[in-house]
């Protein structure tokens, strides 16, 4: 099983296809893991494409679970927050002997993808936000409240959780505004090329993305993406921007 080793616990990740990589931060809340990219066999396709297969016919994609979701584990700090994700994505690029990469992210890892070009923005060549997570001006209570139940899901699996510790990483990763992890002058200043692919509910709200798209520098909006019919523009309009900024 490939898992990397942290400090503090294990980081599960799986690689697919060849070339120049690209690292992928699955939707799902603080529940991001690879899976959510696939397809159900049973049930009716996602809205997005499996970027884990559509992808590897020419690069290296990366995929994840974020620590403490799927089959990662790791501790959770009253001094965790978007910089410990950050750490763990850039660790594992590290582990993978990836120098420079892109990061594709949908929902919470939308976030990710603009920590990501914060902190290293030698590494990141582009990045592209997918349905990117925001605090929704008329429903702030969104993210902490599901923080609560994330925190009952993993008292229960793991009983030697400190819930202080538990609650003052909730407060760092939802105690911000905007998009949570960086503010609105760095996404003005956002060396990385950037896509967007808008949100329209409550956790990804359309007035981020619209934000998002005044702020971004440069930055390419595909606003029809979303469902089966848009499949294959999204798929084009995705790969087409990552060959354009793909280092030759």
């Amino acid at each position: 099983m490939p898992m990397l080793k942290r400090p503090d616990g294990e980081i599960y990740h799986e690689e697919f296809g060849n070339g120049f990589p690209i690292l992928l931060f699955a939707p799902g809340g603080l529940r991001s893991r690879l899976e959510m990219w696939h397809h159900p066999a049973t049930e009716p396709k996602r809205t997005w494409c499996d970027w884990t297969d559509v992808l590897a016919s020419k690069y290296r994609v990366v995929a994840m679970d974020q620590r403490n979701a799927g089959q990662s584990k790791c501790a959770i700090g009253a001094d965790h927050g978007w910089d410990t994700y950050a750490a763990d994505h850039l660790a594992l690029m590290d582990h993978l002997g990836h120098r420079k990469f892109h990061v594709l992210g949908a929902c919470i890892g939308g976030s990710f993808c603009l920590k990501a070009a914060q902190v290293a923005p030698d590494r990141v060549m582009s990045a592209v936000l997918q349905n990117p997570i925001g605090l929704h001006p008329e429903h702030p209570g969104y993210f902490p409240e599901g923080h609560i139940a994330w925190s009952a899901e993993k008292r229960a699996e793991r009983p030697d959780l400190d819930e202080a510790a538990i609650r003052g990483f909730g407060q760092n990763m939802w105690g911000g505004d905007f998009v949570f992890c960086v503010d609105r002058d760095f996404v003005r200043h956002c060396p990385a090329p950037t896509m967007l692919l808008p949100g329209t509910d409550i956790p990804h709200p359309a007035a981020t993305s619209d934000e998002l798209a005044r702020l971004l520098p440069g930055v390419e909006v595909v606003h029809q993406w979303r469902g089966p019919e848009f499949m294959e523009e999204q798929r084009m309009r995705v790969t087409a921007f990552l060959d354009r900024h793909t280092p030759k």
